[in-house]
């Protein structure tokens, strides 16, 4: 475990010592809804004393540990330094229905709403946002903690332009090395290891039989066994590579990550052939126009270079996301400008 693990550990210990009971209209005007998921709602509001904009991120007590919020909480509070990770402002409480703490407000939504379907961004500012996130993924990285849910919904605009991001909802950050329940879930944003994991649990489950109404039976000991996963960093790069994709495109390069998913295949197909090319001639060749996986035809040589290290289908080979800053610059999609 890292200081800055132990650190947070300790935080929350005193926090939940602390935490004040509230009613947030005594001392809150709230404005408006800026957002809202499983977790609960985030609203606009101004503390009534200070005047001070803030976004109050509310949690229901339902569905929330006290643990897993002061968690958050703290990370937020004392370690999200960098310009793009949001951070929280110091003021957290409780209410008999909910969690509650506060952060800086970003005003503009979030990257979801503005990346054009079939479309995507101008290239400028997906370069731009490309950036900004990779440096907020090695800040936390360098702590030894991992984000474990990148995606546009969970980045934030600080402007209309899409000029200043913010990577925030830190509710699935793990230190690295944690020992976690492996997770498989219907989406590119998932890592080819959860499928293997996925494989590796059924298999240690036992065969499954069929009942007489058709319900699978599991093995004798009637309960799945879970396998645990490490928690990495590469997790991060493979989910900042389908970012960049997505933000260029205004798609996904496929729909789930599994080896039987039609585009996923064409993809480890054309990433088998250039490394197998790249052995044979012994040096790092340019990516050859007629075996590209088609749903990559679009970038340049040095985009796809990029895409394929952050979603190298092997974790201990893919790169790291601060490897974006050596790609920065130049043209990302065949045919485009990128000075604007």
């Amino acid at each position: 475990m890292t200081t800055a693990a132990r650190l947070l550990d300790e935080l929350c210990h005193l926090t939940a010592q602390s935490l004040e009971s509230l009613e947030p209209l005594d001392h809150f005007q709230v404005i408006k809804l800026l957002g809202e998921g499983s977790y609960g709602k985030v609203k606009l509001a101004v503390h009534k004393k200070r005047g001070t904009p803030m976004a109050l991120k509310f949690f229901l007590r339902d569905d929330t540990s006290l643990l897993s919020f002061l968690r958050e909480y703290n990370l937020s509070l004392a370690f999200c330094t960098h310009p793009s990770l949001t951070s929280a402002l110091g003021i957290a409480f409780s209410t008999p229905t909910h969690y509650v703490f506060a952060q800086q407000p970003c005003l503009y939504g979030d990257l979801y709403d503005v990346i054009v379907p079939e479309v995507g961004l101008e290239e400028s500012r997906a370069q731009g946002v490309a950036s900004q996130i990779s440096g907020a993924l090695s800040h936390l990285h360098s702590l030894g903690f991992v984000h474990r849910d990148v995606k546009p919904e969970n980045i934030f605009l600080c402007d209309r332009e899409c000029r200043w991001v913010k990577l925030g909802d830190f509710g699935m950050v793990k230190a690295a090395g944690t020992r976690v329940p492996c997770v498989w879930y219907c989406s590119p944003y998932c890592t080819p290891e959860a499928e293997i994991a996925r494989k590796n649990e059924e298999s240690h489950s036992g065969h499954l039989g069929v009942d007489n109404n058709g319900n699978k039976q599991k093995g004798d000991s009637g309960k799945t066994q879970r396998i645990l996963v490490s928690v990495d960093p590469s997790t991060d790069s493979w989910a900042l590579g389908i970012l960049i994709y997505a933000m260029l495109m205004g798609s996904l390069p496929w729909s789930e990550t599994i080896s039987d998913n039609p585009a996923y295949k064409r993809y480890l197909q054309w990433t088998n052939w250039e490394g197998s090319a790249s052995q044979e001639k012994g040096s790092d060749q340019p990516e050859n126009i007629h075996q590209v996986a088609p749903q990559f035809a679009a970038f340049t040589p040095i985009a796809a270079h990029l895409l394929r290290s952050l979603l190298h289908p092997q974790s201990r080979l893919r790169g790291r996301p601060d490897e974006v800053e050596k790609y920065l610059g130049g043209a990302w999609l065949l045919d485009k400008d990128v000075s604007g």
